[in-house]
């Protein structure tokens, strides 16, 4: 019986868990929930209220993409998620923490208040969704949506407009470690794909895109994980808030 992901579509740490199943080649069937709602759902079933969610052929539960990687590594030791070498190891363990602690929330805070802002473009986060809404009726429902989302991930505008500035820097770091084999390498490793996939979500808006999309992390992030995970167009965030110099 393969094991069953539970999703909400497009999220971030979910397409790295999928990426990672399809690795060692692991068979399973996802169950998508609906944003905001997702919280009690996750509650109810893994007693923690964030995707993604996973339970194994064994029964065994088990929620959030670094949990997660560790386990499958375990379970399939090949190809491996981490490099042998300690040294290796050990920084592709620092990156991916980051990727997780760090990049990943932010990503959240940059989005959510985007979207509330930008409803009519809500409906090209749903392509591909295996149960998507009509376009009206989640043009309707973003805003309720939205900020709900808001309130769990403690954001606002305030903390979207800190987590841009802070945004050169950070992208800064990833192409040192794209130049130090630390991501990008011949393997793909946790930490790949721990990272990647917040970055085509950022790149999902056009602003955001014109910034990262030409340097080294923004071309490895499309090479990576290719395809689109939906659009809001330039002007999306005011400019203001953008990175000084962006």
């Amino acid at each position: 019986m393969p094991a069953t992901l539970y999703v909400v579509h497009g999220s971030h740490p979910c397409e790295t868990v999928k990426r990672a199943l399809e690795m060692k080649g692991l068979a399973y069937k996802i169950i998508e929930l609906p944003p905001a709602m997702h919280a009690a759902v996750m509650r109810l079933l893994f007693g923690e209220r964030t995707v993604p969610g996973i339970k194994l052929e064994t029964g065994e539960k088990l929620t959030g993409s670094r949990t997660i990687l560790r386990r499958l590594d375990q379970l399939v030791p090949e190809p491996a998620l981490l490099p042998a070498d300690g040294e290796a190891r050990e920084r592709v363990l620092e990156a991916e923490a980051w990727g997780d602690e760090v990049l990943q929330a932010a990503t959240r805070r940059i989005l959510w208040p985007t979207l509330l802002a930008n409803a009519a473009d809500a409906p090209s986060f749903s392509e591909g969704a295996k149960m998507p809404l009509p376009a009206p009726v989640l043009k309707a429902a973003i805003p309720v949506v939205a900020r709900i989302e808001l309130k769990l991930n403690a954001t606002s505008d305030d903390a979207r407009a800190a987590d841009l500035q802070s945004l050169p820097g950070w992208l800064e770091k990833i192409d040192g470690w794209l130049a130090d084999g630390t991501l990008g390498g011949e393997q793909v490793s946790a930490a790949d794909l721990q990272i990647a996939p917040s970055l085509k979500l950022l790149m999902a808006m056009e602003d955001l895109r014109a910034i990262i999309g030409p340097r080294p992390c923004g071309q490895w992030a499309d090479g990576l994980f290719p395809g689109s995970v939906g659009r809001l167009p330039v002007g999306a965030i005011p400019r203001e808030a953008l990175p000084v110099g962006a």
